[in-house]
């Protein structure tokens, strides 16, 4: 990304899905929540689909898990409504309590009770009066559902403090599922386990409620967690939704500056855009519906920059970090001067010039400190209004 000073964040421009919500599980209109003077939710819309996946991220404060909260049915909005399956649990006077909402909850900490074994962890969230065959009939779908966590029912006899940080996330899984849940909240579940574990977790968890058809809401404030494990991602900032859509769109095209930096590197360059072509330090880019003209800020994900031996653009590497499989190369760019007029040979120096942008290559012999690179930009740029 471009080394700037950072600015003052605006307020969230929502952009809603691409496509309509079909089929909707959950359904939250104008929600707001206040504690005390503070407002936390400020007007949240946000429609599930059934069976559908949803990553709610933003930063910490920003007001996720107060939202996961309303849904569960453990805190009420001041105003709004949320309804699921098209009937209101909360709002206008309704609220229905958190045991009447089919749902399961599944906390940063898993929340075992200590002095339970395994088994009877899972087994609390039974409803022992739908099972025929008494203690047998519950030993026996403990086991079952320990095994579609993938863990072995001989589990079932240990304590929580003798498991591993991702099986104590798949015993709560368990025990939430254990009640059929229509609707699956997870808050934060796998942020306290290590890199590897927590991918491994977050792959079977994902997997378990996709076979089991459950409709699930993950809150995170980790971008690539949401972006892997979603369908459908919702960008949460100060108390409202930035923006909504399937994790292509709201990476390669998001609603403003601060989403775009939000949810992954971006380089940040100032542009002049005539039509759907904005120029700058990297050439000529193409902005699909570009938001304004004249002077703009063009942003680009650092993967888009490669180097290329007859790339047109060129910059000197200022400094370098190895990470093993790839390298962040940081590269000081050279003013683009392009021709003004059809064969008039006119030249224009265009905005920009001596920017420091960060890329990332798989080869460290070739990007050391003063190499000069040729670069070139592949595919199109995203334009965000001068001040946004």
């Amino acid at each position: 990304m471009t080394e700037q000073a950072p600015s003052r964040l605006p307020s969230p421009r929502v952009a809603p899905s691409v496509a309509p919500t079909t089929n909707s599980h959950l359904d939250i209109s104008e929600v707001t929540k206040n504690f005390g003077s503070q407002a936390v939710l400020k007007g949240v819309n946000l429609s599930v689909a059934r069976g559908g996946t949803t990553a709610i991220v933003g930063p910490s404060g920003s007001g996720k898990t107060t939202l996961l909260r309303l849904i569960a049915g453990f805190e009420h909005p001041n105003t709004g409504s949320i309804s699921l399956n098209g009937n209101p649990v909360a709002g206008d006077g309704v609220r229905v309590p958190a045991h009447r909402r089919h749902v399961g909850y599944v906390a940063q900490d898993g929340a075992l009770f200590p002095h339970l074994t395994v088994g009877q962890n899972v087994a609390f969230g039974l409803d022992a009066g739908k099972l025929d065959g008494g203690r047998r009939a519950v030993r026996a779908r403990v086991e079952a559902l320990l095994d579609m966590v993938s863990l072995d029912p001989a589990m079932a006899k240990r304590r929580p403090h003798q498991l591993s940080g991702g099986q104590q996330q798949r015993v709560a899984l368990a025990r939430a599922l254990a009640r059929e849940p229509e609707l699956m909240l997870l808050d934060e579940p796998f942020s306290a386990l290590d890199a590897g574990l927590r991918v491994a977790t977050r792959r079977a968890v994902a997997k378990v409620l996709n076979a089991a058809g459950v409709t699930t809401i993950l809150v995170t404030h980790d971008q690539a967690e949401a972006l892997s494990f979603a369908d459908q991602v919702a960008i949460m900032r100060g108390g409202r939704l930035a923006q909504i859509g399937n994790p292509f769109v709201v990476y390669t095209r998001p609603a403003d500056r601060a989403t775009a930096e939000f949810l992954g590197e971006a380089v940040i360059l100032d542009a002049w855009m005539e039509g759907s072509l904005a120029t700058c330090s990297l050439g000529g880019i193409a902005v699909r519906r570009p938001p304004a003209q004249g002077r703009v800020q063009l942003m680009l994900r650092p993967e888009q920059i490669r180097i290329a031996p007859d790339g047109p653009i060129r910059g000197v590497v200022v400094d370098t970090d190895y990470f093993g499989p790839e390298t962040t190369v940081r590269i000081k760019l050279g003013a683009y001067t392009a021709q003004d007029g059809a064969g008039q040979g006119q030249s224009h120096r265009y905005p920009g010039g001596g920017e420091i942008i960060t890329i990332r290559h798989w080869n460290a012999s070739i990007t050391r400190p003063g190499t000069e690179l040729c670069l070139r930009v592949v595919g199109e740029g995203v334009a965000f209004p001068v001040g946004e």
